[in-house]
């Protein structure tokens, strides 16, 4: 039988429980033990998938094709390990699974309410998830005192009834402010969030404390009195420069040691050698590089959180340190600065996105990427950008664009997908997940995958229209990538440039610490020769 690790959060939202979690998961399994992540995330929508980012931050792609929370791809790069839709449920989803039982008469002559069907329908996931597992690591969205996220809690203390206390253990991450006006730290709002999460009948087992600064035993002492929790298991989860930190810190506050404690888990050594190393390549890089990151959600950083966690990846193996120049591509073109904006860029990078705003922006960038020899990535909308772009200022076709955009454009460079054309349900209908890509030979593509056949997860809808296949290779664009049959183009590039390549897919979702996505290092590698 698995072990189950919940996480809850209470105080305040963006306390970092999906860190929590994954540091956590990092440690179980660098014990040598099989670990599975899961997030239940409150709120209605069946997934992130139709959310804005301004709203819901990235929308992160598994490879059997679910739209999921950011958290999970926090999981994945922690912990290593390639997670499915079995990862993620939202309320939406729990509530459609019953309402479509209570349709098919499975709850026959009973009334269908949140205790037992919803809580349920809860347990049966955490259950489903944990076969064949040694430890399930499963974070509860939200903050303790939301009503959304009552089933969830309520489910959980349920399961553990079930289970027992030696096969499951609650962390309860909360925060403890410094007050600067008064120069003292506070443990009011984590005593509060405690007798809160207590209401409800569950008892915290750790308590991960978030501060500013790290604090004494006397302000554990305190919590621990007031929280019921020992005071060997009040965590003090400081603030550090560097999110893969994070393990360490619970390292040195003993929590591996807690954990197999209460789970009749043998303790192993944890050999956390290459995470130091890694930790050190980004603090003490030689060097530092400028990389313009060119989107319309870029006020809102999470909506592009994949895409900094490869270049960071990429940019540590490189032993280089990042610097991201933010450019709204929205705004580049109204205030007519694109010059003074990409000043000082050693590389650019065109994120994806749906919709027209910042398009022509975009397009203005790529070309200064192009003419100016900046070395340039393109993901996604991004490709479709560059290949826009290239049409317009290289072929000559002035009227070049993609029918997202205009459904009318004379000149559709990317156009709709033949099977999205009958599509009528926006949620969960685009093309995802992962599929294999068919690098050329004497490409760029190839020399940075090193083999024929690749797997990349995509997210979309349009793409590049094969009628205008012709014109552009023979105004000196190398499409370096297709899919397996050679009707979807998937990577181009421009033999010319000293570094200019772009995917159709969402490469960043398959970077690890460790094992930077490839073409990442190598977009780096070129911005830190220019």
């Amino acid at each position: 039988m698995a072990k189950h690790i919940f996480v809850i959060g209470g105080v305040l939202s963006s306390l970092g429980k999906g860190i929590t979690s994954s540091s956590i998961g990092l440690l179980t399994k660098k014990m040598g033990y099989n670990v599975v992540m899961q997030k239940f995330d409150p709120y209605l929508n069946v997934d992130p998938g139709t959310m804005s980012p301004f709203q819901h931050g990235e929308v992160f792609v598994t490879d059997d094709g679910a739209e999921t929370d950011l958290d999970l791809g926090h999981y994945e790069r922690f912990v290593g390990k390639s997670l499915s839709a079995k990862s993620n449920a939202t309320s939406g989803q729990i509530y459609d699974r019953v309402l479509k039982k209570e349709r098919r008469g499975d709850y026959l002559g009973k009334t269908v309410q949140v205790i037992p069907h919803v809580t349920n329908e809860i347990k049966s996931l955490i259950r489903k998830i944990g076969e064949g597992e040694d430890v399930v690591i499963t974070e509860v969205g939200g903050t303790v005192g939301d009503i959304e996220s009552l089933p969830f809690l309520e489910a959980i203390r349920q399961f553990r009834l079930e289970v027992g206390i030696e096969n499951c253990l609650f962390v309860f991450l909360t925060y403890v402010p410094y007050i600067k006006a008064a120069g003292e730290i506070k443990t009011k709002p984590t005593q509060h969030a405690t007798t809160k999460l207590r209401e409800i009948g569950i008892q915290p087992d750790i308590l991960v404390c978030r501060s500013e600064k790290p604090f004494n035993d006397e302000i554990k002492s305190k919590i621990a009195m007031f929280t019921n929790v020992p005071i060997k298991n009040v965590i003090n989860a400081y603030d550090v420069e560097c999110i893969y930190e994070i393990p360490r810190v619970f390292m040195q506050e003993n929590l591996p040691a807690i954990i197999c404690e209460q789970l009749k888990l043998k303790e192993h050594k944890i050999d956390f050698s290459d995470w130091d190393e890694i930790i050190d390549n980004i603090l003490n890089a030689e060097e530092e590089i400028t990389i313009s990151v060119c989107g319309k959600y870029v006020i809102h950083h999470d909506a592009y959180k994949s895409v900094v966690a490869a270049l960071i990846h990429a940019a540590a193996a490189n032993r280089v340190k990042v610097n991201i120049n933010w450019v709204d591509s929205e705004q580049v073109l109204l205030k007519n600065d694109l010059e003074e904006q990409l000043k000082g860029s050693d590389g650019i990078l065109v994120p994806g996105g749906f919709g027209t705003r910042g398009i022509d922006g975009k397009i203005a960038i790529a070309k200064y990427a192009r003419e100016n020899k900046i070395p340039f990535f393109g993901i996604c909308l991004g490709m479709q950008i560059a290949v826009i772009e290239f049409a317009k200022n290289v072929c000559n076709i002035p009227d070049a664009y993609s029918s997202e955009f205009d459904e009318l454009c004379k000149d559709p460079i990317i156009h709709l997908m033949e099977d999205q054309k009958y599509v009528d349900m926006m949620g969960g209908s685009m093309r995802l997940g992962a599929y294999p890509c068919k690098t050329s030979e004497d490409s760029l593509a190839r020399d940075i995958y090193g083999k024929e056949i690749i797997s990349e997860r995509h997210r979309h809808r349009y793409e590049f229209n094969n009628a205008y296949r012709e014109v552009l290779v023979k105004n000196g664009m190398k499409i370096s990538g297709t899919s397996p049959d050679d009707l979807l183009v998937e990577i181009v590039e421009l033999p010319e440039h000293p570094f200019y390549i772009a995917v159709q897919y969402h490469p960043e979702f398959k970077t690890r610490p460790d094992k930077p996505q490839e073409i990442f290092y190598r977009f780096i590698k070129a911005a830190a020769k220019k």
